[in-house]
């Protein structure tokens, strides 16, 4: 079959640095167009792009079947409303949108226009959670009763861009916490309750720098943790049940292998450093060293032009980012008001 004529908007960090090469590289989709006023780096860095630099002319092409959204956090859901009124499938990048009823309203629109719509949760496909989860289905930590995980970075400066700007949408909670609470959702699904700190730490910040979020399943917890000021990271995962403990230190280099330039698909993409692989304890005290499964970014927009072929399921289901964004929503009411929220 054809690849699927893609449509691209927003050629920023995300855009430039994930979406595009990764559509470029996915079997199935071809990366035909990209909406942005950055003409002359899109001409540079894919001259087999069309160049529009106002969206909706990426929107209104015919050519276009899928359209990707990896715009400002703000403008996610006003987009993805017109590519599927214009008859597009749509892939947005994450957080979904800014509240849930945003993300209701999208999701049924969807499926009125008989279009699918996907959220790109590529942290799925880090190779450290890969093995986490990995783990966990296999049964060998047992019944899990604590799991953290760490998004912890060393930022003291504030960067430039809208991320750490005071607008809709921005700051770490939503940045990095959408990550983080995919990840738990995938493993666990929608906790009882939120408890979450969420401030800003450096002096001259403007939005959240500082998340510290619990997730309440009953007897187990997930804390999610993030922080712009951490020089000397702990691990990025512990998985504690009473099978075994599993402790991870590292985080998966794609990311910085995109913003090196890479591509995808060359030789050892994917792969941990074997000096970082992690540890996993069992019951009886006895020490495994856990090889790393291979992270696999690809996998998700292959799986999108699996799923518009009606050949399988999206890789990430728009109902699943309602989710995220419904945690979110609790953990900002839980930071603000001091207090545990039901969901």
């Amino acid at each position: 079959m054809q690849p699927i004529p893609t449509g691209l908007i927003g050629y920023g960090t995300a855009g430039a640095f994930f979406h595009a090469p990764l559509i470029a590289a996915a079997e199935g989709l071809r990366l035909a167009a990209i909406g942005s006023r950055r003409v002359e780096e899109i001409s540079r860095d894919f001259p087999e792009a069309r160049a529009y630099e106002n969206p909706q002319d990426l929107i209104s092409d015919p050519a276009i079947e899928l359209v990707v959204i990896a715009s400002p956090n703000d403008t996610h859901a006003a987009l993805a409303r017109a590519a599927l009124e214009a008859g597009k499938h749509v892939v947005v990048d994450k957080p979904f949108t800014l509240n849930a009823a945003e993300a209701e309203a999208l999701i049924a629109l969807a499926a009125d226009r008989r279009r699918l719509i996907s959220v790109f949760q590529n942290r799925r496909w880090d190779n450290d959670f890969l093995t986490v989860r990995r783990l966990i289905e296999d049964g060998r930590l047992g019944e899990v009763v604590y799991f953290e995980a760490h998004f912890d970075r060393f930022r003291p400066e504030i960067k430039q861009g809208w991320r750490e700007t005071e607008v809709p949408g921005s700051g770490l909670l939503y940045d990095l916490g959408a990550h983080l609470i995919d990840q738990a959702l995938v493993l666990f699904g929608v906790p009882r309750a939120v408890t979450a700190d969420v401030m800003k730490q450096r002096a001259a910040a403007k939005v959240d720098d500082y998340f510290h979020v619990v997730l309440d399943y009953g007897p187990r917890r997930a804390v999610l943790h993030a922080s712009v000021l951490v020089r000397d990271p702990g691990p990025r995962y512990l998985v504690h049940g009473d099978g075994g403990s599993f402790v991870k230190y590292g985080i998966d280099g794609q990311e910085a292998a995109l913003r090196e330039g890479k591509r995808p698909g060359g030789a050892g993409w994917g792969e941990d450093d074997p000096a970082m692989f992690g540890r996993f304890t069992d019951a009886d005290g006895s020490a495994t060293t856990i090889d790393t499964l291979p992270g696999r970014y690809t996998e998700y927009y292959e799986g999108v032009a699996t799923a518009i072929r009606g050949e399988g399921d999206l890789p990430v289901l728009a109902q699943e980012a309602r989710d995220v964004i419904r945690v979110i929503e609790a953990a900002q009411i839980s930071a603000r008001e001091r207090r545990t929220v039901p969901l």
